[in-house]
């Protein structure tokens, strides 16, 4: 017993200078654990000179605004790396393709502003699991962030935690290209909608937690997308719904949804007599919806006016192709009758542009004319009729 604690002793002797020596100023190094602390040392730059034996590097409360390419030389051998609370707000392309063993990626709790298309681009996609709660500042901030995780080619992404960063609305496709994701939690954030395509692309997913966001109701399209999920865990609790009549749709939803949901979270905010009622206990006389039996009863109702309104038309239609069929007589001397007087119509004005376009009927008649005129004018009226008798 004695010799183990010589040996002990003489190790931490000779192995304590060697690790003053190797861990970087500000920070703590701990050979055990394989583990470097740099904590609210007010540092500007991720520090260097790491420990060759650390896998875990903890960096928080500082004031590291950017994360640049060469943040993290001689860290090949890191797999875990928390960078929270460093007030960060821009991450460059490709800030941890050095980094080829990372597994876990902490970069919650900061300003991110600016992030290139392929500040989370590793060779390899060894990143299992990506921390960036209240990281996003602003939305062109999550636009940035829909980039990144197309180009970052995040393959082999797990998990990623995108909560409390206030966001209200998702990309359609925004995680599409994370193929084998199953863990996705956006709690505490400000969703009103889920649309067709958010959840796109998303086969291996297990877990979704949409919790303490401001869900009121979820419609049709929602549900569709939420059911393509399969039977996952769904997490939809704290959520201010509405508990009207629009709302049936997703308390049968949930009734009848191969989801394992969290029922006994899901209540009512509103109206007051519904307060903190839950979801799946509602009928659909307590939310002021009618009856479904009475609703087929109007639509059998409904179906049964048209038929009749169609019987009545067709009867209609034989009544008058009849009588076209007792007048068939009738109606065939109108049509001939018709038929006779465009013709004599159509004669009178072709004989009519006949005499027009004649030059010498025109002449002749033209004389005939004068004569006429000629006459009138010498004789008397009373001669004139009889001129013209």
């Amino acid at each position: 017993m004695c010799i183990f604690a010589v040996r002990v002793f003489l190790g931490i002797l000779l192995c304590a200078p060697y690790q003053c020596l190797e861990c970087p100023f500000g920070c703590e190094c701990f050979a055990v654990t394989r583990t470097v602390k740099c904590v609210s040392k007010d540092l500007l730059t991720v520090p260097q000179s790491v420990p060759g034996y650390a896998r875990t590097v903890i960096i928080t409360g500082n004031n590291i605004h950017q994360i640049a390419p060469d943040s993290f030389t001689e860290m090949e051998n890191v797999t875990n790396i928390i960078l929270s609370n460093n007030r960060i707000t821009e991450m460059a392309s490709h800030s941890f393709s050095v980094l080829i063993n990372l597994r876990f990626l902490d970069l919650s709790g900061n300003q991110l502003a600016l992030i290139h298309p392929e500040a989370l681009s590793i060779p390899g996609s060894p990143l299992q699991e990506l921390n960036l709660s209240r990281s996003l500042y602003n939305f062109t901030a999550l636009t940035d962030l829909t980039t990144a995780l197309r180009w970052g080619g995040l393959g082999g992404l797990l998990r990623l935690d995108l909560s409390g960063n206030h966001l209200a609305l998702l990309p359609p496709g925004m995680f599409s290209h994370l193929p084998n994701l199953q863990q996705l939690f956006l709690t505490n954030n400000s969703l009103v909608a889920v649309y067709s395509g958010t959840f796109s692309g998303m086969n291996h997913l297990e877990v979704l937690d949409l919790t303490q966001n401001a869900f009121r109701i979820f419609r049709a399209d929602a549900l569709q997308e939420l059911e393509k999920l399969g039977n996952i865990h769904i997490h939809l609790g704290n959520n201010p719904y509405t508990c009207s009549c629009e709302i049936h749709n997703f308390v049968t939803w949930l009734n009848e949804s191969r989801a394992l949901l969290d029922v006994d979270a899901v209540r009512c905010a509103s109206p007051g007599e519904l307060t903190e009622a839950r979801l799946q206990r509602l009928s659909v006389q307590a939310i002021g919806c009618v009856v479904p039996v009475q609703a087929g009863v109007a639509d059998l109702t409904l179906q049964t006016s048209y038929v009749f309104l169609g019987l009545v038309l067709g009867f209609v239609g034989m009544v008058f192709l009849f009588v076209l069929y007792l007048n068939r007589k009738g109606m065939k001397n109108w049509i001939i009758e018709m038929r006779d007087a465009c013709r004599d119509v159509m004669e009178g004005y072709h004989y009519r542009y006949e005499i027009d376009s004649d030059p010498r009927l025109g002449h002749i008649t033209a004389n005939k004319d004068q004569v006429t005129l000629n006459v009138r004018h010498v004789m008397s009226p009373g001669l004139l009729c009889n001129f013209s008798k």
